[in-house]
């Protein structure tokens, strides 16, 4: 049998084949990585919206807490009206929305981070990383803690002013601020600036919650 190869300008079929063959695996390789990244930026696409809708619920939620409380200063019948459409509006946004966002952000939390590889950034010692995970944790418990103030106010216990609800409505604006600054600076963050950010947020938060109960006050005095 012949076996001599082919030539084709001076070159063997059989190299061509090779390079045929190999170009073909590349290119299978560049699809399939090119399907792994698209799915990565659907999945963190996903997350981002649970994110979003999580924090909606986080910011407004709090308010009716604080109304729900102050409705306790209103005359009898008004007090019942108010806290009787608080309590369905209370449910629905929580149960309806802000749970339901939660979960969902924490599941494609961690699909994102798998598939994303951010498990081996994070053994890589991505200092960062780990402090937005923090934040993360510290929001969840926060999320916690509301669920405690609504099953108090559901049961007609208050426990606390609207000054202190006012207050505690603001954490969730804390942390915000810290994640997203995390996640856009990263490890260029200079963890003083960092620090001295928040502590300056904190101490403009804390004005104007003082500033609205001087106004508040003077304008719950007889005469005006």
């Amino acid at each position: 049998m012949d076996k001599r190869h082919y030539t084709t300008g001076g070159r063997s079929i059989t190299f061509y084949t090779l390079a045929f063959t190999k170009a073909l695996a590349y290119i299978q390789k560049r699809k399939l990585c090119k399907a792994d990244n698209m799915m990565y930026l659907y999945l963190k696409a996903i997350h981002i919206i649970f994110v979003v809708t999580w924090f909606a619920g986080l910011f407004y939620f709090p308010r009716l807490l604080i109304y729900n409380e102050e409705a306790g200063e209103k005359p009898v019948e008004v007090r019942d009206a108010l806290r009787a459409q608080f309590a369905i509006m209370m449910k629905r946004l929580w149960y309806g929305i802000t749970w339901p966002s939660a979960i969902l952000t924490l599941i494609f939390g961690l699909w994102v981070l798998i598939n994303g590889n951010w498990i081996d950034v994070m053994g890589g010692g991505a200092t960062w990383l780990w402090i937005k995970l923090g934040f993360v944790l510290v929001l969840y418990l926060y999320h916690l803690s509301l669920q405690r103030i609504l099953s108090q106010q559901l049961r007609n216990q208050f426990r606390y002013s609207s000054i202190q609800l006012r207050i505690w409505n603001e954490v969730a604006t804390v942390i915000l601020v810290a994640v997203v600054m995390l996640v856009v600076v990263k490890s260029n963050m200079s963890l003083v600036w960092g620090l001295g950010v928040l502590a300056a947020l904190i101490v403009l938060l804390m004005s104007a919650i003082r500033l609205y109960k001087a106004v508040r006050e003077k304008r719950n005095q007889p005469g005006n």
